[in-house]
């Protein structure tokens, strides 16, 4: 799925690439801050769990009966109702944790396409894979990556006409890359004319080997010494005002797990991975808490992550039992039918679930 380009109306079909790639997108002066603009959602016949209900309406305003037999209490009236409710809740969030997801891409603004995808791609060592420009709506996009899109973790450049400068703001963090030799890439980008801003050398209190390289617009890139990956695109840096709130959501709702949590009191920060895999095979979100820092500016660079699943219909009630804001109703996409969701994380990041099955059949 390509989610949000940011183009002046809410949502568009592109015909010759897959279209639900590119089918949400940004206003030129913002990211959209919600989904909206679609048919009403549908949802499945056999998935009736519907919202997470407040206990007050559970109760419907009035305190619970109580009858005691042989020293029990027994819960008269909505008290089966709860209880209903609750081992709903319980199978949707223990599903979430089995649910076939996979980070698909990682979608952001850019103020200069052709430059952007020239560094991507002579200096990262990236592959263009698709390119679409669409004049009558005054934007342009870019897939880019390192492996087929039904396999690897892709980035979606997109560029507004006439927007040429972007602000990444200060919650957005670093894209990783696992390389096998840092120094080489450091010292292409240099041959380039690009931005090193931390020369290769050890991670602190560590041994693996790493260096930030930044992009035409100032977006960092970590490049990890590893030996060869499946999934160079390795990781996705964002920062948190409540990292064991983030933790708790990331689990729960999106069916990430923690995959290492490292706590550095002499740099006041701690970091926690969060993914579908292992972070030497696979994409992985790195979540980042500097102590007493609650908020940040997200600017308006960064857009979302998009995920698969099987199922957006029990994704979506798995995020909203967890707290987290859906802002686009589960359901298909107008014309092309693709099922997707949006959502919220508690910290206003956003990410956008589409279903495996269309997704594959898009890509045909």
């Amino acid at each position: 799925m390509r989610t949000l380009p940011m183009a002046t109306t809410p949502f568009q079909h592109l015909s010759s690439s897959p279209p639900f790639l590119s089918s949400l997108r940004f206003p030129t002066s913002s990211f959209a801050s919600s989904l909206t603009g679609f048919t009403s959602s549908r949802r499945l016949a056999l998935f009736h769990l519907g919202t997470a209900i407040p206990q007050s309406e559970l109760l419907g305003g009035k305190t619970l009966k109580l009858f005691r037999m042989e020293g029990n209490m027994l819960e008269a009236g909505t008290a089966g109702n709860m209880a209903q409710a609750a081992v709903s809740e319980g199978n949707v969030l223990e599903w979430a944790k089995t649910d076939k997801r996979r980070m698909l891409h990682v979608v952001y603004r850019v103020g200069n396409l052709d430059k952007t995808m020239k560094f991507y791609t002579e200096c990262l060592g990236m592959k263009l894979l698709r390119r679409r420009d669409i004049p009558e709506e005054r934007y342009a996009n870019a897939f880019l990556g390192y492996g087929p899109e039904d396999s690897h973790f892709l980035v979606e450049l997109t560029y507004n006409y006439g927007v040429d400068k972007i602000d990444i703001g200060t919650g957005f963090g670093h894209f990783g890359i696992a390389v096998e030799d840092v120094a080489k890439i450091v010292d292409l980008v240099k041959a380039k004319g690009g931005k090193v801003t931390r020369e290769p050398g050890p991670v602190k209190g560590g041994k693996t080997v790493i260096a930030f390289v930044e992009d035409p617009d100032g977006y960092k890139f970590e490049l990890l010494e590893r030996e060869p990956t499946p999934e160079p695109l390795c990781q996705v840096m964002l920062r948190v005002g409540d990292l064991d709130r983030s933790i708790k959501f990331y689990e729960k709702a999106f069916g990430m797990e923690l995959l290492r949590k490292r706590d550095n009191p002499e740099y006041k920060y701690t970091i926690a991975m969060m993914g579908y895999g292992p972070e030497d095979k696979s994409a992985v979100l790195e979540l980042t808490y500097n102590y007493g820092v609650m908020e940040y500016d997200k600017g308006n660079g960064y857009a979302q992550i998009a995920i698969g699943t099987d199922d957006v219909y029990k994704t979506a009630e798995a995020i909203r039992l967890c707290g987290g804001k859906i802002t686009r109703e589960p359901g298909p996409l107008p014309v092309i039918n693709t099922k997707i969701t949006a959502c919220l994380d508690p910290d206003g990041w956003k990410s956008v679930f589409v279903d495996n099955a269309d997704f594959l059949k898009e890509l045909e």
